[in-house]
């Protein structure tokens, strides 16, 4: 997609993943664009994101791909383990590579954000105007082309747009997020009673790491694994500073993964605590009818990212079919004449490319995380000891 000249305004409601991507794409198909965040900073925490060679393409027709790659490392080699480190299963990771004709790659969210972020600054005229909660929709519709709705699990442009039956349900399970400061000898996913723990390549000299515990009280759960500090936030949050909460989540962390093969434990150990991201897993249920609304009546609204379908982090598919979104809805705006009733026909077509793939993603994602947190290990081993190696 070329940058062409355009007459249409649109504001984006989100600078996460999914809203600086529209933002870039609707700037290149000659929009007026303006972001609109309700934090007052962007958020900055690490994690990786695991980023397929089709969420590769389409940041390459937004013009990140190669920021991306600067920054980002090759996931390979990865295994499914049990508890005491026995291989159950490899990842299918080398068939990606072999179909895709490129690896999937892990990058750091913050690089991430970065990329995006200078690609709008280089066009010199998308403000992105931090401290800005929008609470009126349809007055903000009425001074636009078009609303996107980036806005996460709680959109209120979703709210406000689609009503409130669709919202974040708990999946009873917190995760947990961190980054330490050398290099695991092994990656991939070790599957316990319950728990998970994953580790991957983010960059020379660093191992991402994640973490999955029952909530307390949760079905399933079993000793003291669900009591993982302060209730769960409405986002991720660190735990701050060596307080004696900190302290004590930090510890019942590492009893929950004591005795797991190296090198959990130690990963665990080299991490500040200071710097874990806590939050308790969701996902968008039940899932919408459509991702747009354009009736005539107002300006059209399109959901993206999180906003659309949030889902559990299993597949690592988040950021992947966020950019997905943000790829089609632009290229269907792109390609529309001028005119409310081709901008219309744009978005319905964005809603046929983009909803039920990414609606059968999330309840993908969703069965893998009943199939990962069971407690009936040996069926679940048994099966996986099955997949193709």
């Amino acid at each position: 997609m070329t940058e062409r000249e355009g007459t249409g305004t649109a504001t984006v409601v989100g600078a996460g993943i999914a809203g600086l991507a529209t933002a870039i794409g609707l700037r290149r198909a000659g929009w007026t664009v303006t972001v609109l965040e309700r934090r007052t900073e962007l958020e900055r925490y690490g994690a990786a994101f695991g980023i397929h060679p089709t969420a590769q393409s389409a940041l390459d027709r937004l013009g990140v791909g190669g920021a991306l790659r600067a920054h980002a490392v090759p996931y390979r080699d990865a295994h499914i383990r049990t508890p005491d480190g026995r291989t159950l299963a490899r990842l299918p990771l080398e068939r990606i590579e072999r179909k895709a004709g490129r690896p999937e790659l892990l990058i750091s969210r913050p690089y991430l954000l970065d990329a995006l972020l200078a690609a709008l600054d280089a066009f010199g005229d998308v403000p992105v105007k931090l401290g800005e909660t929008v609470t009126d929709v349809a007055a903000l519709a009425a001074t636009q082309d078009l609303v996107v709705g980036a806005d996460g699990i709680r959109s209120a442009v979703r709210t406000a747009r689609f009503g409130a039956r669709s919202g974040p349900r708990p999946v009873s399970t917190v995760a947990w997020i961190g980054i330490a400061d050398f290099e695991s000898p092994v990656h991939g996913e070790t599957w316990g009673r319950g728990r998970f723990f994953g580790l991957t390549p983010v960059e020379p000299g660093r191992t991402n790491w994640y973490a999955t515990v029952p909530v307390r009280g949760a079905e399933g759960s079993t000793g003291p694994t669900g009591r993982m500090g302060p209730a769960a936030p409405t986002g991720p949050t660190a735990l701050i500073g060596p307080t004696a909460r900190s302290a004590a989540a930090a510890e019942e962390l590492r009893a929950a993964f004591a005795g797991w093969h190296d090198p959990i434990p130690r990963i665990l150990d080299a991490t500040d605590p200071a710097t874990w991201i806590r939050y308790e897993m969701r996902h968008l249920h039940p899932a919408l009818p459509s991702f747009v609304s354009a009736d005539g009546r107002v300006a059209p609204v399109a959901l993206v990212g999180d906003a659309a379908h949030a889902m559990t982090p299993n597949l690592g598919q988040g950021a992947c079919t966020a950019i997905l979104d943000a790829d089609a809805l632009t290229r269907a705006v792109a390609a529309a004449p001028p005119g409310p009733a081709a901008l219309a026909a744009a978005l319905r077509a964005y809603d046929r490319e983009r909803r039920r793939s990414a609606q059968r993603t999330a309840f993908a994602s969703r069965t893998l995380h009943r199939f990962m947190s069971t407690e009936r290990t040996w069926l679940r081993d048994a099966a996986v000891r099955l997949l193709p190696g």
